[in-house]
């Protein structure tokens, strides 16, 4: 039922609440229609103190509507880092399949990190040190992924450059043992195909080079040892 008044400003009274069927704490407010007039969080129920019988305006239902977006987005973003830590422009892609509008994806990435559940430069530490150490992956390569994360160029690097050599080393030689096994070929051929291996997995040249002293090798080719040097000095 809708009302006018003194100023000509149309308002309408809720008529009924309505808890959604299989969305938990969604509610529907209706007034005359069969539509609902509006439907908003049980948070933004509560804190707009929405109740049958409360008249509101165009304004006000605007108001509160533009507010249960934001907060949805909020509590979505909330609820999709429950799973593991997320960067920045991970939570904003995911936002946008929501179809959440620009501004309110915003604001729900903004309150995040004032409260400090997403933090891109903890993120890209505790990623790297993870990945380093379980991945068989190397530091160059952990970079690229944290890039492909949304994580900026310079708290990538500030991650990079915390990770612990030792831990690289031991992940490097892990790698070079496990793959040496299915390489093919003679001793020459195959530190040539693993030195390759290495570097794509994102090594840095020194660490490639003691990763594969560490190989046991039969019948070592001197003539590599002239050669591996130039390969990894770039």
């Amino acid at each position: 039922m809708s009302y006018s008044d003194p100023e000509n400003e149309e308002e309408w009274m809720i008529l009924s609440i309505r808890l959604d069927k299989k969305e938990r704490k969604l509610y529907h407010l209706f007034a005359e229609s069969e539509e609902p007039l509006l439907s908003v969080h049980e948070d933004i129920l509560i804190r707009f103190r929405l109740t049958k019988g409360q008249l509101l305006t165009e304004v006000q239902i605007e108001e509160i509507r533009m507010e249960d977006e934001r907060y949805r987005a909020y509590v979505l973003a909330i609820a999709y880092l429950g799973a593991r830590p997320r960067t920045r422009k991970q939570i904003e892609q995911y936002l946008n399949r929501k179809l959440f509008e620009s501004d309110n994806i915003q604001y729900a990435l903004d309150r995040l990190e004032k409260e400090h559940i997403v933090d891109d430069e903890q993120y890209a530490r505790q990623f790297a040190a993870g990945r380093l150490k379980n991945s068989l992956k190397g530091r160059r390569f952990i970079q690229q992924e944290l890039a492909q994360r949304g994580v900026s160029k310079e708290a990538a690097a500030e991650a990079i450059s915390a990770l612990d050599h030792k831990v690289e080393l031991a992940s490097a030689k892990k790698a070079a043992e496990k793959k040496w096994r299915s390489l093919k070929g003679d001793t020459f051929e195959k530190k040539r195909k693993l030195m390759g291996y290495l570097m794509r997995s994102g090594f840095p040249g020194d660490i490639v080079k003691e990763a594969i002293k560490s190989i046991d090798l039969i019948g070592e080719d001197d003539a590599f040892e002239e050669d591996d040097g130039l390969l990894l000095d770039n």
